[in-house]
Parts: C-alpha cells; structure tokens; sequence
C-alpha cells in the first residue's frame, strides 16, 4: 500500500493547468519564457500574480526538459545566468531568507546564500527573518505553549497580523532593494500556516 501523500485539490489544479504547456516543443517554450521575462523585468512581483504562476509553471517545465541549457532562446539583457541551474537569475525571497538564502524560481534550489547577498541588504533581511520566524513560529506552537499563552486562538491571530505586515514589509521595502542586484525580483505574500492569503498582503 502506497504511503505517498495524495495531492491536494490544489495540486491538481495547478498540475491541470501546467497541461497548457506540456503541447510547447522546446524552442516554443524557451521563447515563450524569454518574452515573459521581459514583461517581469524591472519590477519585483508577488509570488501569487497569475503572470508569475503561469511562469512558474512553464519553468518547471523548463527545467525538466533542461530547455536553457539547450540555448534556444536568448533572455532578455539584464538577467545574469543563475549558478545552480543555469537559467536567468530570477529570485524568490522568503521567510527563510537567513538560512534558504535567495531561491531560484525555475529550479527551487538556493539561487544567493544569505552570506553572498550584498552587505547593505544583510542586516536588515537578518533582522526581517528573524523577526519572520518569530510570529511564525505561533502557528507550531506545542500543547504546553498553547496552553502558557492563555487564548491561543488570540495569539495566533494576533501572530497572523503580524505575518501580514512583516509580508508587506518584504514586498514593499525588502524585495524591492533586490532590483538593483537584479534584472526582476519575486517575494512571497502567504503564509499557509497562519492562514494569511495574498489578498490579506498589501504592500
């Protein structure tokens, strides 16, 4: 008997639409990839806009097929090659930015260890996750620790209104520093375990 987690219904959902790219040859993908690029170029987006979702599907499948490392598309100008996969540099920020360092969006592997992200912008991510890890950390809360803060369900709002700060913080004032290190930058505007969805983030 399979032990494999089934997939969510959202799972199934994304792998459904990642279907629309499965009929791309490879030079069709790359180019398609390339022109999106360009659209995403200059600007430091939410993880959860529908042009970045579609893109993400397109590059994992990209990545499968190594599609950039067959050269058929040339990226637009500005977008430096990635070490750790060799894709354009396109960066996720997220909560564990101090120990994930930047992420690669096309193959999710460290793009940027926190120890090479540039001195200016150290501090201030350290302290941004650390302050991240805290409220987040609410939400794995054991029994004795829910039971020591009183009214649990209290703080674990109180925790996600925090997150949805802190979130808008990252994409407001964080992720937008990345811009001059890098052509396009993306940040993370959820939290699943504090139920905080995009639509709670405003930047």
């Amino acid at each position: 008997m399979s032990t494999e987690p089934e997939d969510s219904p959202l799972d199934q959902l994304w792998r459904e639409y990642g279907l629309a790219f499965r009929d791309f040859d490879d030079l069709t993908l790359a180019r398609w990839l390339a022109q999106t690029l360009g659209q995403l170029q200059g600007r430091a987006w939410r993880y959860s806009h529908p042009l970045l979702g579609a893109y993400r599907l397109a590059a994992q499948l990209a990545h499968d097929r190594q599609v950039w490392l067959k050269r058929l598309a040339t990226p637009p100008a500005g977008y430096a090659e990635s070490a750790c996969c060799r894709a354009p540099s396109l960066p996720l920020l997220t909560r564990d930015v101090h120990d994930a360092g930047l992420i690669c969006l096309h193959c999710n592997e460290t793009l940027v260890p926190f120890e090479d992200l540039p001195a200016d912008l150290q501090p201030d991510l350290e302290a941004w996750g650390a302050q991240y890890a805290s409220v987040h950390a609410v939400a794995h809360w054991d029994d004795r620790q829910r039971k020591s803060a009183g009214d649990y369900d209290r703080a674990f709002e109180n925790a996600a209104k925090d997150a949805e700060r802190l979130l808008a913080q990252a994409g407001g004032q964080l992720a937008p520093r990345l811009l001059d290190h890098h052509a396009a930058a993306v940040w993370e505007d959820q939290d699943e375990c504090l139920e905080v969805r995009p639509e709670d983030v405003a930047p």
